[in-house]
């Protein structure tokens, strides 16, 4: 069988979400299935490194589909002309976004929807064009991968689709995630705190990532308890340029908060365990890997407790109401100053990382792609 794949966001420079979900699932399936011929789509010059096997035909489809005009023009003509001339039995699309224009058979995998619940948090261009067409793509496709529990009734409810539609696969956590002995902890924090203990933050700066009430429950502590002695780490970048999000930080709080910006995933986990606490308070997530990823450190985990954390943290970690300053605050305090409680979510955090592997989330995605192929054959 011909199984195509969108790989737009295999990005060499620059691997985010998407491209490590990609990265992570399609590499397994192609080594797994070396029976299979697989095309693979970039929209962009490609790094070889993503060609996982002598099975994988790399294609460059123009234009770069990085702007709503272009995800038109990619998909609905790029890619449907470029399943019929590479004869494909279906279309595989780690990022959701499928072609209106094509009769193959497809598989998208959203991984939220956050877009229809906060959509004052992204720029109407991108807002306009997700709230368009992922209902459309929704209905197009042949059957529907998503990374939680929460995800899948979401999706169900707000699209009205059918449950037997939509498959769940949890997602994964690379093995660069480990514990770190004190020594390199040492090392990590003399390079980014100047030797202190410090709070960890990892993804996007967006307005549904929450750091701007994180911060703000930073700030409250650090007002009332001047000498804290932990320092706050954000890592992460922009998601959207010209998005408007100002973090708007004081003299006084900057002092104690340092920005990394985009990490390689080595660097990545070893900040994550250095680090005493993992703070991750968004209001909205279809999953959350850096959970995963702190459980996987033993970094004890302070969480939001809205839409798919909760499944994900289990009871691995203390939770906060993240739409609440106070309590971010209050919870913050109290997982820093209670050294017992933070060796408990640490045990209980390694114990629950084992449930989450990028093999089975492969091995699901692969049944949902054998069963569509052996329904179209």
């Amino acid at each position: 069988m011909r199984i195509a794949v969108n790989t737009r966001f295999l990005l060499p420079s620059k691997m985010e979400g998407f491209g490590w979900y990609t990265y992570e699932v399609t590499k397994r399936i192609v080594e797994n299935h070396p029976e299979h011929d697989f095309i693979f789509f970039f929209d962009r010059k490609y790094d070889e490194r993503f060609v996982f096997g002598s099975n994988v035909t790399p294609v460059v489809l123009n234009p770069p589909a990085r702007h709503p005009i272009l995800f038109r023009i990619w998909f609905n003509l790029s890619v449907t002309r470029a399943l019929k001339k590479y004869k494909a039995d279906v279309f595989f699309s780690p990022d959701g976004f499928l072609s209106l224009k094509t009769n193959v058979p497809q598989i998208g995998v959203i991984h939220d929807i956050n877009f229809e619940h906060y959509p004052e948090d992204i720029p109407s261009s991108a807002r306009n064009y997700l709230r368009n067409f992922f209902p459309k793509f929704a209905r197009k496709a042949t059957h529907l991968l998503t990374v939680s529990e929460y995800s899948k009734q979401d999706i169900c409810r707000t699209y009205s689709i059918d449950e037997e539609k939509v498959s769940v696969a949890w997602n994964g956590v690379s093995d660069a995630f480990q514990p770190i002995s004190e020594t390199e902890k040492e090392a990590v924090r003399a390079r980014y705190t100047n030797g202190k203990k410090y709070i960890t933050f990892v993804g996007a700066l967006h307005p549904r990532k929450n750091v701007k009430r994180l911060i703000s429950a930073y700030k409250a502590i650090l007002t009332d308890d001047p000498s804290f002695e932990y320092e706050l780490i954000i890592v992460g970048e922009t998601l959207w340029k010209r998005s408007g999000y100002d973090l708007d930080l004081d003299e006084q709080t900057k002092a104690h908060i340092h920005f990394t910006g985009h990490l390689s995933l080595e660097e990545l986990a070893r900040v994550m365990a250095g680090a005493s606490v993992f703070a991750f308070v968004p209001y909205f997530e279809g999953f959350g890997i850096p959970l995963v990823e702190a459980m996987r450190c033993k970094t004890p985990v302070l969480s939001g407790n809205l839409t798919s954390l909760p499944e994900v943290a289990g009871d691995a970690a203390l939770y906060c109401d993240p739409l609440s300053v106070d309590d971010i605050a209050d919870k913050l305090r109290e997982i820093c100053e209670n050294p017992a409680l933070r060796d408990e979510l640490s045990q209980k955090g390694i114990i629950r990382s084992q449930l989450f592997s990028w093999d089975q989330s492969a091995e699901i995605a692969w049944n949902v792609i054998e069963n569509v192929l052996s329904k179209t054959s």
